[in-house]
């Protein structure tokens, strides 16, 4: 009986005491969503995860043939933090990188570079894309932007408006009785009035009001947009179509999605219009594709949407300079000469009122416009 005893004991202590088999690290590293790269001292690739291929736009087998250099310029900052590091042996962060190159174009992205004491030269790189982020923050500045006009076009509409429909009517009760000489002052009167009324009108627009939603075909809106771009603002120019056919419906307004692409397509014709030759060599390019692993929270709900639909418009126009491209989506924010400022303000409404993202990204020679939107789901069609 003893012998039985000790022996369940000295079973138990070593189950008790065995050490758990080790976890391939390897394996772990794939597992993780961030961007993982190994690189070994001469700065070539030993390893990359599958979110990092993504990343980077290679496959490890075509990685494992380069050095870094051949995708970063070598004055990239990155390269200064690499070398810091293996000197340093310890582990730097950076942030707000960017990455330019014939191969790769990248921007906003966060860095940490780690030196592994095992592996003497080599560093495991961890990279982040904080675009996303970013554009999360300036779409809740859009909307307080447009929350301020909405206010400040309630305020213009009651203590504006009816003024101006007295003036506007003593002028022309006026009208008959001055000598013609002067009746060229009432003109102006009532055509300065009328433009005043437009511009409050424009701003009514930004009002909180709840949008009216529908299962959209999002192609049928785009063909709409060209067809009206083409018989006006973008006569002329070559418009190019990049379409997923198998997109699901956009959850959304029709009318309202007309005018926020029309107001982009016509942005961009302008835009071109404006540089020598612009017409002769213009192109603007409508895409629709389908992404996942973008979510973002509802305005006024807890509930958060899935954002799989991008739509983007793009022109090779001179591009947003850097001073107004932080802004752009602001209230009375504009390059033209005769804008208001007001169309973009209202586009960056439009899409938050959808529950979903704009963002922009502009260089010399090339703009893109990108809208991230919902899909119809379940519920809504529930709701309907």
């Amino acid at each position: 009986m003893k012998n039985v005893v000790a022996r369940g004991r000295t079973a138990l202590v070593e189950r008790l005491t065995r050490r758990p088999p080790p976890i391939d690290s390897i394996a772990v590293l794939g597992a993780v969503p961030i961007p993982m790269v190994l690189l070994d001292q001469n700065n070539g690739f030993r390893y990359a995860n599958q979110a990092a291929e993504q990343f980077l736009g290679m496959s490890m087998l075509q990685l494992a043939q380069i050095q870094l250099d051949a995708l970063l310029p070598s004055d990239n900052p990155l390269f200064h933090i690499i070398a810091q590091v293996r000197s340093t042996e310890t582990t730097i962060s950076d942030h707000d990188l960017n990455f330019e190159s014939p191969r790769l174009q990248k921007r906003h992205i966060s860095v940490h570079v780690t030196s592994l004491v095992e592996e003497p030269g080599c560093v495991l790189l961890t990279l982040q894309d904080v675009s996303a982020a970013r554009a999360l923050d300036r779409q809740i500045a859009y909307r307080g932007a447009a929350r301020s006009v909405s206010g400040m076009a309630a305020i213009l509409a009651h203590e504006v408006k009816n003024p101006l429909s007295g003036i506007r009517g003593a002028a022309q009760l006026l009208e008959p009785n001055v000598l013609p000489q002067d009746r060229e002052l009432t003109d102006l009167i009532r055509d300065e009035v009328d433009r005043i009324r437009d511009l409050v009108d424009r701003m009514e627009v930004f009002g909180e009001k709840p949008v009216d939603r529908r299962p959209v075909n999002i192609h049928r809106v785009l063909e709409h947009v060209r067809r009206l771009a083409q018989s006006g603002v973008a006569s002329g120019m070559r418009i190019s179509e990049t379409y997923d056919p198998s997109l699901p419906p956009v959850w959304g307004n029709r009318d309202q999605l007309v005018q926020v692409l029309f107001n982009l397509v016509k942005n961009a014709a302008e835009a071109i219009d404006g540089t020598p030759n612009g017409r002769e060599r213009a192109e603007i390019g409508l895409t629709t594709a389908y992404q996942h692993g973008m979510r973002l929270a509802v305005a006024g709900s807890p509930q958060r949407v899935h954002l799989p639909l991008v739509v983007t418009v793009r022109d090779n126009g001179p591009g947003i300079s850097e001073d107004i491209r932080p802004h752009l989506f602001e209230a009375f924010v504009t390059s033209k000469s005769s804008g208001s400022g007001l169309g973009l303000a209202l586009v960056a409404k439009i899409v938050g009122d959808h529950g979903g993202l704009i963002e922009v990204d502009s260089r010399p020679g090339r703009t893109e416009f990108r809208l991230c939107l919902p899909v119809m789901t379940e519920t809504d069609s529930d709701g309907q």
